[in-house]
Formats: C-alpha cells, sequence, structure tokens
C-alpha cells in the first residue's frame, strides 16, 4: 500500500508523520499550483467547485507519482463535498487508473462496523504492535495541534512584530524542516523547538494593528493555493490574521460532534442570524463574524468557492450582521478563473478602509 491524501493547509503534515509512524508509504502531493488546478479542471465537471478541481489534481498528482491508495474524508450533510469520493472513482475508473479509495465518513451516515472496517484496511498494512499504532495517531494528533498552534500564533503577531517579516519567515522554514523529516519523534522536537523560536521574535504588544478575522469554507481559507495566499499577503501589510476553523479544530469538532459537544462558542454566537445546520460550515462562518465583532476586530472576510451553496447563505446574512454590529465584512469569491491582480487590490482596499475607519474612531 502506498497511500495519499488530497492538501488541505496543514493536514498533509499530520498525514505524514501518521504514516511514517505507522512504517506504511505515504505520498504526499506536490504543492498545489497553477498545474494542479489545470489538471485537475480537465478532468471535472464543469460546474463543480474549485476546491473538487484543485483536489483531484493532487490525487492525479500522487497516482503518477505511484499511490494506489487515497484517503479522505467524507460529508453527509447538504454540501457537494458528499459526492468527491463518486466522482473520483468514476474519474479514475475513466482514465483507467487503478486506485482504492478509502472514505472515512460519519458513523451516523455509513455506521459503526462499516467505518470500523475502512479503518482496519490501513491498519493491517502496517505490521506494528497495536500500541505503536496508538502511538503513531497520537504523534499525529500532536503534530497537527502544535503546526496548527504555531502557524496561529506567526499569523496573529505578525501585526506587532517588529522587524517586518520575522513570523512568516519562521512559519515557511519550520514547514520545511519537518517536511524533510521522516522521524516524528525528530518533527516533534523541531515544532517544540520553533514554539520556543517564536517566543524569542521581538515585538511590540503596545502597537495597534489592523486585526482581520478569516472566516468562510473550510477548504478555501486552509489551502494556500485556494485563496491566492491572502494570509501571507496580509502578514506583508503588517495586519494581525485569525482564523478559528484549523485542522485541528476539525478533529475536535468532528469528534465532539455526535454528542453535540462541538464548537459551543460559535453555535451561541450564530443562534441569532442562523441557528441551523445548513450544510459546510454556513453556520460557523455566521458565529465566526459575530464573535470577531464581539472581540473588537477591525473586519472580517469572508472566502468562498463559486456556487458554494451553504457560504451562500452565509454570505446573504453577513450584510446584516455586519449593518447591526457595526463591522466590516468583505467577501471573496473563489475559482480557477480568479487572477491575483484585482484580488489583491479588494484586499488592499479593505484594509485601507479598515485603517482609516480606525483613526477616524481614534480621533
Amino acid at each position: 500500500m502506498k497511500i495519499t491524501t488530497p492538501h488541505l493547509g496543514n493536514s498533509y503534515i499530520a498525514m505524514k508523520v501518521l504514516f511514517d509512524g505507522l512504517k506504511i508509504p505515504f505520498i504526499v502531493p506536490k504543492i498545489s499550483s497553477e498545474k494542479t488546478l489545470e489538471v485537475g479542471a480537465k478532468y471535472s465537471p464543469e460546474e463543480i467547485c474549485l476546491p473538487y478541481k484543485i483536489m483531484l489534481g493532487n490525487l492525479i498528482n500522487s497516482i503518477e507519482a505511484g499511490a494506489d491508495t487515497i484517503l479522505i474524508t467524507g460529508s453527509c450533510g447538504p454540501c457537494r463535498y458528499g459526492e468527491y469520493c463518486e466522482l473520483f472513482i468514476n474519474t479514475f475508473k475513466n482514465m483507467n487508473y487503478d486506485v482504492d479509495i478509502i472514505v472515512l465518513d460519519r458513523i451516523e451516515g455509513i455506521g459503526k462496523e462499516q467505518l470500523l472496517s475502512r479503518i482496519d484496511k490501513i491498519s493491517k498494512a502496517s505490521n506494528l504492535a497495536k500500541v505503536k499504532k496508538m502511538r503513531a495517531i497520537y504523534n499525529s494528533y500532536k503534530v497537527i495541534k502544535l503546526i496548527d498552534n504555531i502557524e496561529a500564533r506567526c499569523r496573529y503577531l505578525a501585526g506587532f512584530e517588529i522587524n517586518k517579516g520575522q513570523c512568516r519567515k519562521l512559519l515557511e522554514n519550520c514547514k520545511k524542516e519537518i517536511v524533510r523529516n521522516d522521524n516524528p519523534q525528530e518533527v516533534i522536537s523541531i515544532l517544540n523547538y520553533n514554539k520556543k523560536l517564536l517566543n524569542k521574535i521581538a515585538v511590540n504588544m503596545d502597537k495597534k494593528p489592523i486585526k482581520i478575522a478569516i472566516i468562510g469554507e473550510i477548504y478555501t481559507i486552509l489551502e494556500p493555493f485556494a485563496n491566492l495566499y491572502i494570509e501571507d499577503k496580509l502578514m506583508d501589510l503588517g495586519v494581525s490574521v485569525t482564523k478559528a476553523i484549523t485542522p485541528s479544530w476539525w478533529m475536535k469538532n468532528t469528534i465532539l460532534e455526535p454528542l453535540g459537544f462541538n464548537s459551543p462558542k460559535i453555535k451561541k454566537a450564530s443562534k441569532e442570524y442562523l441557528s441551523w445546520y445548513i450544510g459546510g460550515h454556513g453556520r460557523e462562518c455566521i458565529g465566526e463574524a459575530v464573535i470577531a465583532s464581539k472581540e473588537n476586530y477591525d473586519g472580517a472576510i469572508q472566502i468562498l468557492p463559486l456556487g458554494c451553496m451553504p457560504e451562500i447563505v452565509a454570505k446573504s446574512i453577513l450584510p446584516q450582521i455586519s449593518k447591526e454590529k457595526d463591522f466590516p465584512v468583505m467577501s471573496l469569491v473563489v475559482d480557477e478563473m480568479t487572477g491575483k491582480g484585482g484580488f489583491y487590490t479588494r484586499i488592499e482596499a479593505f484594509v485601507d478602509l479598515l485603517e482609516r475607519r480606525k483613526q477616524l474612531c481614534i480621533m
């Protein structure tokens, strides 16, 4: 078994640590690029959303590099993501690719026995003892929490750093170093070391930078290529950036969701405007906007792929929140035709607006 997964933010780092720990060959797709999108779009249904096209490009890249097994999560909710696995199967069949697709879906959708059966298929590919397999899973979870924590801290401190660019450089170097390493314990050590380095970056916490919350559809806010590296752009502009949805948040939310204990703060915040689950992370988008307004952020940017139904619903509600909370929100829709020039111009204009607004409030 040579396994792969499509890119989704930092998740590939955790997956690499997991399968390195299980001693199962893991193929990391090349970092998403225009070529990835071009290949994915070529074999995709014309009106399917951007995440599918990029994911398909990732998987084709991995298959051509030798992967014979694909691991993806499923979705039983009202979102096209729930159809991705079926579309992948049909596409690869038409392309004469002999690959096995393992879909880890929700228990309420496929049942406990079916879920355990799919997990067991992966487990049997590892010859390690059960205790070592559990250690590999634990290390993977520890790594995703660490890298998400480091990234979140870097993005936030970028607005306060004295020597501009230090936070971004630390984050980039950290990711490059851990991807080159095949030893899970060494990866954890590298992350802990970089976490300490982050505390040594010179910052001025008396500064009052523009603070922006990134909200919206999970894939397009987590996958840098899909959002044209918006967080890097905002860091370069001296903006302090946060986002509530991360791979580690998703893991915790998925585990607690069957018990009804997932994201209580977000649920409570969204209740006034959207109290029902509408698929994707539409409810989370609304809740995060309300929370950001209460926590004195200067504004929020919603990112969504063209045609994303849950986010279109959220997008129609955000102007009401913006008006009632006096909280600026900008929505950015992305697809394969989105150009960096116009995209960055809108971001810069939004930041300028927030800066002028902040100056008027101070006066």
